[in-house]
């Protein structure tokens, strides 16, 4: 891998020189800048480094800067890339096709250099926090999907991968969430048994933003009575709260992940300890980590 410091972009245009000085605007405001002049070579970047967001123009000679995000987006180990599509193309069709290629954002051209290291900044600084809170996930080996509002797999934790792959095996891969939509509406939960009666039990987290959903797994055997959670039928929203509130965070730092005020969560709170059946934030983190995982 390429030794580079602070935030990385790859900047992928057939002619770069149309962007003026976009590429000494980023260097200014402290990005290291690579270029590829095409879709291959970007790819071929890709693999010697990973950067931390990729500006991508649109139409380019050969493969397509849409093609380009859908390669890169199907690989695992770049997929948390955010893609930001540069494009003199405004028109709803190419801007769907960029969003459903696995693009975040786009600008039109000629781009404006501020614009650019706005919209830059907010998803660079989302997309590391993303990256965090998945490594964390998989390091203490939880069963954690991603999934995008198409009802297909936008990321999933190793655990989850292989409960996925044993318990869904008659299923294609790019249809394995598709189970997810017999939630119930109430606890946002779901579940899929196995032929020796094993039962992968799947809950609603919450948003995961950009019309995706967080859902946790767990495995449980045939004859295992419902989990304490189960039964509490917690919303969505105070599951992730309580999920959050296990990992050791307080009110404020929950709020600032969830987008809530101290307050509002404070209130989820109070609503899971009745629930629960429970009267300290001690007991709910206790059985929370006992049955979250």
């Amino acid at each position: 891998m390429i030794g580079l410091t602070g935030d990385i972009v790859l900047l992928v245009d057939d002619m770069p020189q149309s962007l003026g000085a976009l590429d000494q605007e980023l260097e200014a405001d402290g990005y290291t800048v690579l270029v590829a002049h095409s879709g291959e070579a970007a790819l071929q970047r890709l693999e010697l480094v990973t950067p931390d967001a990729i500006l991508l123009d649109a139409r380019m000679p050969g493969l397509s800067g849409f093609e380009t995000c859908r390669r890169l987006k199907a690989n695992p180990a770049w997929s948390h890339i955010p893609v930001i599509f540069m494009t003199g193309l405004s028109e709803t069709t190419h801007i769907v096709e960029g969003f459903e290629a696995g693009g975040v954002d786009y600008v039109v051209k000629p781009v404006r250099a501020q614009e650019v290291l706005a919209r830059l900044g907010a998803h660079v600084r989302n997309a590391r926090a993303v990256r965090l809170a998945r490594e964390a996930l998989d390091v203490g080996g939880h069963g954690v999907l991603v999934v995008d509002a198409r009802d297909r797999i936008a990321w999933q934790s190793p655990q989850a991968m292989r409960w996925l792959a044993e318990f869904c095996a008659d299923t294609p891969v790019e249809r394995r969430a598709q189970w997810l939509e017999s939630s119930d509406e109430a606890g946002g939960s779901c579940r899929r048994s196995a032929p020796d009666g094993r039962v992968l039990v799947a809950r609603r987290l919450g948003d995961a933003g950009m019309g995706e959903a967080m859902w946790l797994l767990s495995l449980q055997a045939a004859d295992a009575p419902a989990s304490r959670l189960a039964s509490a039928a917690l919303t969505p929203r105070e599951t992730e709260v309580l999920s959050w509130v296990a990992k050791g965070k307080t009110n404020r730092d929950v709020g600032d992940i969830l987008g809530l005020s101290p307050r509002t969560v404070n209130k989820h709170l109070e609503h899971v300890f009745e629930k629960l059946g429970v009267e300290t934030r001690a007991a709910a983190t206790a059985l929370a980590s006992r049955e979250l995982g």
